[in-house]
């Protein structure tokens, strides 16, 4: 019997600005295009390349085409042009190796190590604290100047026996980051499945499957979790328009001392945000930037968490 034909795919490439990163990741998953993944050195963290691999069977040229057209239409809200896009035929490989290939160990803020769940907790950041991620096909290991923006954030907070709530947790590293910092219980939810799957088996790989739970959904979805409490400490990184959508829900989600960190956010897009939280009754700070991201912190009386 004849050998099967070899399978070829396109491998796409681009070098995003960052405040394009999410979106253009989104919008390729959206799409359907799950073998994506963002490379980039720790030593040079602000020059990254996003990938994503299709089959070239399915992606004739006129396809690729409209996919590009799809990919700048993104880029008009931010004011931006999309980057040349750049393709490559090649032949079938395992993804799973070939994604892991990209991933480095990366320290974020004072403490924090975001470390592949396949890598060795490197020497030289043996005092940091580990978080173990695998990104499989449809999230980051928390390079975005959002996340990070988050995890340094949480460190500055006096987290012990905290309940926290993460809102959009994507693949749970900012849970799993706060139960590492001292939280005693974290609930999260999304709206994506694969989000609730990479979250559970991410908190199994960290040790800590028992005090994370998990949901599909959004704010409502989180709610049921808490049981009728309310959390410490919510986590919400998410885009703007969301962020706006969901404020009216942040109050049955955090307790009347509690405190909100908001990220996912563009520096031009903190006012019009602001104005929304404080028409439900929020004090917003800006907290932190990166870039031209933004870190908010909310809350509403006196604080239990600093």
């Amino acid at each position: 019997m004849a050998d099967s034909p070899q399978l070829s795919w396109w491998r796409l490439e681009l070098d995003p600005p960052g405040e394009l990163e999410e979106s253009l990741t989104w919008r390729l998953e959206s799409l359907g295009i799950q073998r994506v993944a963002l490379r980039y050195k720790p030593e040079e963290p602000h020059r990254r390349t996003l990938q994503a691999w299709l089959p070239e069977a399915d992606w004739p040229s006129e396809e690729r085409e409209r996919l590009v057209v799809a990919l700048q239409d993104m880029a008009e809200p931010f004011g931006l042009s999309l980057p040349p896009v750049r393709w490559h035929l090649q032949p079938e490989e395992d993804w799973a190796l070939s994604w892991k290939q990209h991933w480095q160990p990366d320290p974020v803020g004072q403490s924090l190590l975001i470390l592949p769940a396949w890598l060795e907790h490197p020497p030289e950041h043996a005092g940091r604290q580990a978080l173990l991620i695998d990104p499989g096909s449809a999230f980051g290991t928390g390079s975005h100047p959002t996340t990070r923006l988050c995890l340094e954030a949480l460190e500055q907070t006096e987290l012990q026996g905290a309940l926290v709530a993460d809102l959009g947790c994507g693949s749970g590293i900012l849970a799993i980051a706060a139960l590492a910092l001292g939280a005693s219980e974290a609930t999260a939810s999304d709206t994506d499945t694969l989000a609730v799957r990479a979250t559970g088996e991410n908190a199994a790989l960290n040790g800590c499957a028992e005090q994370l739970q998990v949901a599909h959904g959004s704010a409502d979805a989180l709610q049921a979790l808490l049981q009728g409490r309310r959390a410490d400490l919510l986590l919400c990184n998410i885009l703007a328009p969301v962020l706006s959508e969901l404020a009216p829900q942040f109050d049955g989600l955090m307790q009347p001392a509690g405190v909100g960190l908001l990220s996912g956010l563009l520096l031009d897009q903190v006012e019009p945000l602001q104005q929304r939280l404080q028409q439900h009754g929020w004090a917003v700070e800006l907290a932190a930037d990166q870039g031209r991201w933004a870190l908010l912190r909310i809350q509403r009386s006196e604080r239990v968490i600093t």
